[in-house]
C-alpha cells in the first residue's frame, strides 16, 4: 500500500504552469466547454467582407424591390440567361416527326392517282398516317363484325418486308424500311373506303367484287406511282404495281369475306 500511495502521489506531481487566462478553463465541466467555445469563435470569426467578392457587396441604393418581391432589371435577366434558348426550341410535333402539311399532301396524292407525286416528301419515313389508316381499317372491319386487327398488322409487316426486298433489287439507290412502310400505309386509305362500305352492305356479290377490284387497282396504282417518283424508276411502274396489287388483294379478301 505504501508503494501504491507513493506512486499515486508522484503521478499527480507536475511542474506545468499556465497563465491566469487559461487557468480558468482547466477545470472539467461546463466552464471548460464554455471557455473553449468562446476562444474558438474568437479565433475563427473572419473580418466582415474578408472573403466576399467585390460584386457581391451591394450598395444600399441598388435594391429597389419590396420584401419577398425582388425587382430585376433587364440587364440582370439577360445576365441570368432566362431568355436564352426559349425562342430557338422547335415545336413538339416537329421533334416527334409529325408534319400535318406533309400528311395532307401525301393523302391527296393517294386520293388522286393522276396527280404527280413529290419524291422529296414521299421519301420521308412518316408512320403517323399509316398507323392511323391501319387502325381505321381494323375499326371498320370490327364494325362489320370482323375482328382482324392481328391480320391487318401482320400482313402489313410481311408485305413491307417483301416490297422492300423487291425494290432494293430493282432500284439503284435503294430504299429504307420506313419509306416502304410509309408509302404502303398511306396507299391503304382506299381500302378503308372499301371496308367502310362493307358496313353498309355486303360485298359478297358481283357489285362487291367489282368495287374490290377497283379499290385494289387504285391502291396499287398510287403506290407504284409514289415509288417510281421517289426512287427515280421511270418505266418500271407496272413492275412495281403487280406485287403491290397482290398485297392489297389480301386486304380486299379480309374485307369481302
Amino acid at each position: 500500500m505504501s508503494n501504491f500511495e507513493q506512486f499515486h502521489f508522484d503521478f499527480y506531481q507536475s511542474n506545468y504552469t499556465i497563465d491566469d487566462q487559461e487557468e480558468g478553463c482547466s477545470s472539467y465541466g461546463s466552464d471548460k466547454n464554455l471557455c473553449e467555445s468562446r476562444k474558438s469563435q474568437t479565433e475563427k470569426q473572419p473580418a466582415a467582407g474578408a472573403f466576399a467578392p467585390p460584386d457581391m457587396l451591394l450598395s444600399p441604393q441598388s435594391y429597389t424591390g419590396q420584401i419577398l418581391q425582388p425587382a430585376y432589371s433587364p440587364d440582370t435577366l439577360s445576365q441570368l440567361g432566362c431568355n436564352d434558348g426559349l425562342d430557338e426550341e422547335p415545336p413538339l410535333l416537329e421533334e416527334l416527326g409529325i408534319n400535318f402539311e406533309h400528311i395532307w399532301q401525301k393523302t391527296l396524292t393517294v386520293l388522286n392517282p393522276m396527280k404527280p407525286a413529290d419524291g422529296s416528301i414521299m421519301n420521308e419515313t412518316d408512320l403517323t398516317g399509316p398507323m392511323v389508316f391501319c387502325l381505321a381499317l381494323g375499326a371498320t372491319l370490327l364494325m362489320a363484325g370482323k375482328v382482324h386487327f392481328g391480320y391487318v398488322y401482320g400482313m402489313s409487316a410481311i408485305g413491307c418486308l417483301a416490297i422492300h426486298a423487291l425494290l432494293n433489287l430493282m432500284s439503284i439507290s435503294g430504299v429504307s424500311h420506313g419509306c416502304v412502310a410509309s408509302v404502303l400505309g398511306y396507299c391503304l386509305l382506299p381500302m378503308v373506303i372499301l371496308s367502310s362500305s362493307a358496313v353498309v352492305f355486303s360485298l359478297q356479290g358481283i357489285p362487291g367484287t367489282v368495287l374490290a377490284l377497283f379499290i385494289i387497282g387504285w391502291c396499287s396504282l398510287s403506290a407504284s406511282k409514289i415509288f417510281t417518283s421517289a426512287l427515280a424508276m421511270e418505266g418500271q411502274q407496272l413492275l412495281i404495281a403487280y406485287p403491290c396489287a397482290l398485297l392489297y388483294g389480301l386486304f380486299a379478301l379480309l374485307t369481302v369475306f
